[in-house]
């Protein structure tokens, strides 16, 4: 699938998910900003795209910080003239508690990362988009943005969020070429959902591998989904494939929402 455009920023690029998307995205021929706040992280991101000989960029950024954020869109563009393709992947997976346990300094972290990160980026991205009369938008919602879980009330909160924001920018977008879609992963293999299950299992007074067990069951395949899965739904949605694909939320859950 072609990717038009020739530059994409992703945050949360340093690992897991974020990693595999700018794998991809490089596969196919695009140089990659990395947006983290893990310095290391990127830094191994960087060393698995050289294989593919695009030119990419590390910019260490808080996208929950105005500043930051502004500061990683000068140096990106500094460096490569245009962003083309934004995947806002950067996020956090708040408390686990009872709504009536979670303090208003846990609630405004996990937005803050999860929907106001995705607010800025996109605000600094879209008018320029816009002007150059194309973009692809790429917010990396969740499946509990759909199927809210107990005990998680900052994250569902923000991944739902995300997607009332997406389907802003689709219909403020569409008339430039803009596009911009959500997708909505299940549980995805990796160190993030492990310790998510440690939590939960901890909340719970059950064992990790209890927990584990019953999220796998909620798909009928009985599996996780893998960050690959997650990486080439967001390639197509940048591909000339789905140039009249926006507004979406494309579910990558394994059959765990199926709406």
């Amino acid at each position: 699938m072609e990717i038009n455009g020739d530059t994409a920023l992703v945050t949360g690029g340093g690992r897991g998910i974020g990693r595999a998307i700018c794998t991809k995205l490089a596969s196919r021929g695009l140089d990659v900003v990395v947006a983290d706040i893990d310095d290391d992280g990127m830094a191994e991101t960087e060393a698995e795209l050289e294989a593919h000989g695009v030119r990419t960029l590390s910019v260490h950024t808080d996208v929950s910080d105005e500043a930051s954020v502004r500061d990683a869109v000068t140096a990106a563009e500094a460096e490569f003239d245009a962003i083309d393709v934004l995947v806002n992947n950067a996020g956090i997976a708040g408390p686990t508690k009872d709504v009536e346990d979670v303090t208003v300094e846990e609630w405004d972290a996990t937005l803050g990362v999860n929907l106001r990160g995705a607010f800025l980026l996109s605000r600094e991205l879209m008018g320029k988009m816009k002007e150059r009369g194309y973009g692809r938008i790429v917010n990396i919602s969740s499946a509990s943005g759909k199927r809210p879980v107990p005990q998680r009330s900052p994250y569902t909160a923000s991944k739902s969020g995300l997607l009332g924001l997406t389907r802003t920018l689709a219909v403020e977008g569409g008339p430039h070429d803009v596009n911009a879609n959500a997708v909505c992963p299940g549980s995805v293999a990796g160190p993030r959902i492990d310790r998510v299950i440690e939590h939960e299992a901890e909340a719970r007074g059950l064992s990790a591998e209890t927990v584990a067990d019953e999220k796998r069951a909620k798909s009928p395949r009985n599996e996780f989904v893998q960050p690959e899965d997650v990486a080439e739904t967001v390639a197509y949605l940048c591909s000339t494939a789905a140039d009249r694909v926006t507004g979406q939320s494309l579910n990558v859950s394994a059959g765990k929402v199926t709406y």
